[in-house]
This record gives structure tokens, sequence and C-alpha cells, in this order.
């Protein structure tokens, strides 16, 4: 209620679940800004691990298991190529975040990394910068990644710590499939420089499977939903569910409660953040950003980004909002 002209409006409660398509927004904001203070000031690429089609019923019914797993092994073909000196020769880190959908909210497990371009030395004395277009083989890093993932998928089968699909009777039947697949670790072009990198990870860290934006009609129990055109890029096609198909697609990217789905991985780990990013920004000779929303609520943060005072009358334009129990308003 307005405590000038007495103007009342509905404020709802926000439900904090990082699914919800509604409540991400300043918390993706502030992740952002803090993050200005660790990634380093220099040109990133961006990797994205997939796995093929005939993994996803072992990951669906071992969702927190399995997922832990591709993030060890993608994180570990990383480590291993980029040591080697015929590549990089260098330690390097990402930050890794995993997304589960497609386009058409079939389910898709793959990890995104955003990966500097260059590394510290083994010895920590020296910047080692990759080519400006090219960071690792691809070839060589999708064939690592794949032999790492089939040996630590085996090994937890054979601990009990996941469970066979029904369709199988042993993993190795699985991995002959896999191992006739050509897997490819997806490597798209640097970016120009930092504030474009934090920029396109803030769209990607906090992205649920679906947001409000994209659902174009909701009539007779079938939803219509926008889809991107793989070609162009652009959300110029649509697909039409029906409610419980379109709710069974969704809850298929509900992850498993306490589950991480972002990650620092090597010398951009928060165990090495002091020491190694220390050392990287002295030996790149260059300043990290500041963060500015640190200690800021969520009402100052949206002022600070949008110049809007939330809490301001939109009827009146003078009074200020104040929030009052619902049965105070009937």
């Amino acid at each position: 209620m307005c405590d000038h002209c007495g103007h009342t409006r509905h404020a709802y409660n926000s439900c904090r679940n990082r699914h919800c398509p509604k409540c991400q927004y300043i918390k993706q904001v502030q992740w952002v800004d803090r993050l200005k203070s660790k990634i380093l000031p220099v040109k990133h690429f961006h990797l994205v691990f997939t796995i093929p089609s005939c993994l996803h019923t072992l990951f669906y019914i071992n969702q927190a298991v399995a997922y832990d797993l591709l993030f060890k092994a993608s994180a570990k073909a990383l480590k291993i190529c980029a040591a080697n000196p015929k590549f990089l020769g260098a330690q390097t880190g990402a930050v890794a975040v995993l997304h589960t959908w497609g386009q058409t909210l079939n389910y898709h497990p793959h990890i995104h990394m955003i990966v500097p371009a260059g590394g510290l030395s083994e010895d920590d004395m020296e910047w080692i910068e990759s080519s400006k277009q090219f960071f690792l083989p691809v070839k060589a890093l999708s064939d690592l990644f794949r032999g790492i993932l089939c040996r630590l998928l085996e090994g937890a089968l054979a601990q009990k710590k996941m469970n066979l699909p029904e369709d199988y009777d042993h993993f190795l039947e699985i991995k002959n499939l896999l191992y006739k697949k050509r897997w490819n670790v997806y490597a798209k072009k640097p970016f120009a420089g930092p504030d474009r990198v934090i920029d396109y990870l803030g769209k990607y860290t906090h992205r649920v499977a679906i947001s409000n934006h994209r659902v174009i009609a909701i009539e007779n129990d079938k939803i219509t939903i926008r889809c991107k055109d793989p070609k162009t890029g652009k959300y110029t096609k649509a697909i039409t569910l029906h409610a419980h198909e379109f709710i069974r697609r969704f809850l298929q990217h509900i992850l498993p409660k306490g589950f991480y789905k972002i990650r620092y991985l090597g010398i951009m780990a928060l165990c090495c953040m002091k020491d190694k990013n220390a050392q990287c920004l002295e030996l790149i000779d260059k300043e990290c950003y500041l963060p500015l929303l640190e200690g800021l609520n969520a009402i100052d943060t949206f002022r600070q980004i949008t110049g809007k005072d939330p809490l301001l009358c939109l009827a009146c334009g003078k009074g200020k909002m104040k929030s009052i129990p619902l049965k105070l308003c009937n």
C-alpha cells in the first residue's frame, strides 16, 4: 500500500527455487558481480562437453552420481590435455555449468566451460598464452573425455553406486556403443574481453529449462513454446505440447537436492583462488575488477542495476509502497 495515496497492489513472495524462471534474476546479477573479482582479465574460450544419447537413461536414473562424474571427467580431460607440452603445457582452470536440456526441453545433459586462453607454467613462474584462435585440439580432448568418463562410470557401477538400466545386462554393452560413436567437445571462438565473458556467464549460470518469454500460447490443454533455430541461432521456430508432456519434460530438469550445478576448476577453484589468481594477475600485469554490489540486499541491487526504485508508487509517483498483511487490504 502506498503511504501517500493509498494505492494498493499485490506483491507476491519469491519462491526462491533455483528452477523458477522468475526468481533467478537478482541472484544472477549478484553472482556475476562477485565473479568479476575472480575471473582473469584475459580472453576466454567456451567449451561444451556433451554425452551421447545412449547414456541418457543411465544418467537420468542416477542423476546425482552421474552428473558429478560428468563434472569430474570433463575437468580431468581439460587438465590433462592442457598440461600436455605438445598442446599448451600449462595449468589451466574453468568455470563449469551443468545444463540438462535442449531447446525442446528434451533430456540433454552437458557441461558448459569458460576457460582462460592460457595458463600457469608448472613452476607457477610464467603465464603461457594459448593461440588466439585455438585453445586445445578438440579431437584429443574428446577422446580423452570419453575414456575418462567411461572408466568413472564403470567404476561407479562396479561399486554399486549406480544402477544399470533394465535394457542392459552389463555396462560393457553400453561401452561398446560409446566407442562406436565419435565424441565431439564443442569449442566456440574466444571472447573479446572479460566483460563479454561475464555477461555470457550470467546468461548461462542461472538459466532454467525454459523462461516465461518463450511461452507463446496456453489453450485447450496445450502449450506452444518458442524454440531456437540451430542454423540461425534465432527463436523462429515453435512446438506445441500437451500440458502433461510439457510438465513431464520440465520435471526432467529438476536437479537433485543440494547438487551444485556451478563449479570452479583448476586454477580457478576456490581453494586456489587466493594464491593462483594473485600470481596470474601479477604475471599478466593486469588488475581484476572490483565488485559493485557486494553487501547490497535484493532491493538495493535492483536500484543499482536499473536506476529505478521498486518501492516507488506507480500511481502517484511520490509515495513509497509498504508491505501489509493481505487481510488488511480486504
